[in-house]
């Protein structure tokens, strides 16, 4: 499976690199903080499983999408690139059971983010949209803008993400894109890497007919920070309610997730 062979090549580049990476190694604690900001001098690779329960005229279906999210920094921090690759697996409606998988568009964001200041992080940059061409794609590409802000107080991590795309070229017979997200996360941190979270992703497609257009999910989970060997792995898990969501979409979501943290 090529994104099991993707993992392990993840895992072998790692482990060849141990000897740098982990020269001043992070506590439990420290690490969970770094993999609930988005915005942390650290690269990482995280791989989120999203589940959506109840879709489809009849309520009994489920859709889900892998989202394999590499993050890389660059000039100390200053510039993180997070990119989102979806590989999405969606109910056939024109059949009784069964599914078609494929990989979605590809977005990615460009944040600057200047120096921490008492605690306080902020980032800002452009979102690409990237037009994958098949039958999961929106078949056009895209430009944005995202911002995020967050803040660092003794046991907590919180704060907030905010991006719109809007579609600039792509083939005209498929709708233009016009999609919002927010995202707001607050974490509490415990001993030994253990912290719970809350951290929904509202969206809002503004091409759909009124009362189509918004996804609100409320939730949330816990996860852990482990180590094999020396190197660090957040796992997460989290659970949301669709609170406000179109026609024919799910009103249960899971989201698991693990996350290979490669700390300076």
């Amino acid at each position: 499976m090529k994104i099991r062979h993707l993992f392990t090549t993840l895992l072998l580049v790692s482990f060849l690199g141990a000897t740098n990476i982990f020269a001043q190694e992070k506590t439990a604690e420290e690490l969970a903080k770094m993999s609930q900001n988005p915005l942390a001098n650290m690269m990482s690779f995280p791989f989120q499983d999203n589940s959506t329960y109840g879709n489809g005229p009849n309520s009994d279906r489920t859709s889900n999408v892998l989202n394999i999210q590499p993050v890389l920094p660059f000039f100390d921090g200053h510039l993180i690139t997070r990119t989102i690759i979806p590989i999405v697996s969606k109910p056939d409606y024109s059949e009784t059971s069964g599914s078609t998988t494929g990989v979605g568009d590809i977005s990615s964001t460009f944040f600057y983010s200047p120096s921490s200041k008492n605690g306080l992080t902020w980032g800002i940059g452009p979102t690409f949209l990237i037009n994958t061409n098949n039958d999961f794609s929106s078949h056009k590409f895209g430009l944005g803008a995202s911002f995020l802000l967050l803040k660092m107080k003794n046991k907590f991590v919180y704060g907030f993400l905010l991006a719109n795309t809007w579609s600039v070229a792509g083939n005209e017979n498929y709708s233009d894109v016009n999609s919002f997200m927010t995202q707001y996360f607050v974490n509490m941190n415990f001993p030994k890497g253990w912290y719970i979270t809350s951290a929904p992703i509202l969206t809002a497609n503004w091409e759909a007919e009124n009362g189509q257009q918004w996804v609100i999910p409320f939730g949330g989970g816990g996860g852990k920070i482990i180590r094999i060997g020396k190197i660090p792995f957040n796992l997460q898990a989290q659970a949301f309610y669709n609170a406000v969501r179109p026609d024919n979409y799910g009103g249960f979501s899971t989201r698991f997730q693990i996350q290979l943290m490669l700390p300076k």
